[in-house]
């Protein structure tokens, strides 16, 4: 096969999946590692994919934003699948921080039917409804100026409360997910109290469906980092998959 026309079916296959590693492409086309890293080279240089280790990413695009009104109800499966496998990083006792948006609800869910006794920290009206008078949760709520497309609280004084506490395990749910560029989100009230809750917490867990990988948002969160582990559903796509793991990243699956 010429080199052209190898570079097509690998553009077809970055185009495809969203991803590729070269371990694949070595036994898809029967040539050696060195063809491959300057194949993907030339691509990259030309513009069709970004090189990462152990392989390629296409290059991201942006997800559009959508309101809460509407995320609600999309993806709700993989939110569903997402969650359940979210709590099985949580004990009995622990304290924890929530983030707001269509998967909060999801989430919330989740920890009523899993758990008896939770300190719950939360800037979502949403999260706080569902979880106030249940058994033995205490939640606290950190309000502030209210954001009715959110359905949350945002603004300093929903900042520097959640500057004051310091929890277990932090869940923040974002809308972009690119292992070449990092994490992003798109409300500039919302990021900034995501950003707090990635600092103040002893480990931080990213949930993302399927569909926020390899895509990018308006604002940064944080570059990807080998600390966080990151959750989402079972439609990810297997190259993905791979070339995150590649990359020493930590995701989990939940079973739709």
């Amino acid at each position: 096969m010429l080199a052209n026309e190898r570079r097509r079916k690998i553009n077809e296959l970055i185009q495809r999946n969203g991803a590729v590693t070269t371990a694949n492409l070595v036994e898809t086309f029967k040539v050696s590692v060195e063809t491959v890293r300057r194949d993907l080279l030339e691509m990259e240089e030309a513009g069709s994919l970004v090189r990462v280790h152990g392989g390629a990413v296409a290059k991201g695009d942006m997800k559009p934003f959508k309101m809460l009104s509407d995320r609600n109800k999309e993806f709700v499966r993989e939110k569903y699948a997402l969650s359940v496998k979210a709590a099985e990083f949580i004990s009995e006792g622990d304290i924890i921080s929530v983030d707001s948006g269509s998967t909060a609800v999801f989430f919330a869910q989740m920890l009523r039917e899993k758990f008896s006794d939770l300190t719950v920290v939360t800037h979502s009206l949403d999260v706080f409804e569902a979880l106030k008078d249940y058994k033995d949760f205490k939640v606290i709520l950190c309000g502030g100026h209210y954001l009715r497309e959110e359905n949350a609280f945002a603004g300093e004084l929903t900042l520097n409360m959640l500057n004051d506490v310091h929890v277990n395990k932090a869940f923040v749910f974002v809308s972009a997910i690119s292992l070449d560029k990092g994490i992003y989100d798109y409300q500039k009230e919302i990021y900034q109290l995501q950003k707090k809750m990635l600092q103040t917490a002893d480990k931080v867990f990213v949930l993302a469906d399927s569909s926020k990988f390899e895509k990018t948002g308006l604002l940064k969160l944080s570059d990807m980092k080998t600390e966080y582990v990151y959750i989402t559903d079972s439609s990810l796509n297997e190259q993905v998959l791979d070339l995150y793991k590649e990359n020493d990243i930590k995701i989990y699956l939940g079973e739709k």
